[in-house]
């Protein structure tokens, strides 16, 4: 198996603010699955240094993880569980990468996105939720969290991708 090719959404320069933020969070998706594009599944698993595990397709593992956290877990309060982070490791979306299916992690991802996508439609973005702690978020704070979340792993992701395969840019 190849990663996945994907024609990454553009972001208006200009219009309404969910639509801005819906084309940047998606301009964000897009990037990460474009950086693993063309990989094979060996290529996907490659760690970068020592002790760290951070690899293309823990990026892809994680996000997932934080997309069904964030969206469905916290602002929708729906009872689902962790996608791969367990209590003995809460990293295991990074370090089971190693071992891990690409095909059906690729998988998981969108369907936590579309799930994401779902749990967002009609929402106001001044809709409130509380989490855990008993602090207060608006939907608006989620989608900017989100696009911080991911810029920040895409520039990780540039660097793995230029170890594995020399490939920058974009």
């Amino acid at each position: 198996m190849t990663a996945p090719l994907v024609n990454r959404t553009k972001a208006p320069r200009h219009g309404e603010e969910r639509t801005q933020l819906d084309a940047w969070l998606d301009f964000h998706r897009d990037t990460l699955i474009m950086k693993c594009a063309g990989l094979t599944d060996d290529q996907l698993r490659a760690q970068s240094v020592p002790p760290s595990t951070l690899s293309l397709l823990g990026l892809v593992r994680h996000m997932a993880e934080v997309e069904r956290w964030w969206f469905r877990r916290q602002f929708d309060g729906a009872d689902v569980g962790d996608l791969f982070s367990t209590e003995e490791d809460p990293d295991y979306d990074f370090n089971g990468s190693v071992d891990s299916d690409p095909a059906a992690d690729f998988a998981a991802f969108r369907e936590e996105v579309e799930a994401a996508r779902v749990t967002v439609t009609g929402r106001p973005l001044d809709e409130t939720f509380v989490d855990r702690r008993g602090t207060t978020f608006d939907l608006r704070w989620v989608y900017l969290h989100m696009i911080e979340e991911y810029a920040r792993h895409n520039g990780h992701a540039d660097l793995l991708r230029e170890c594995v395969d020399g490939a920058t840019g974009a």
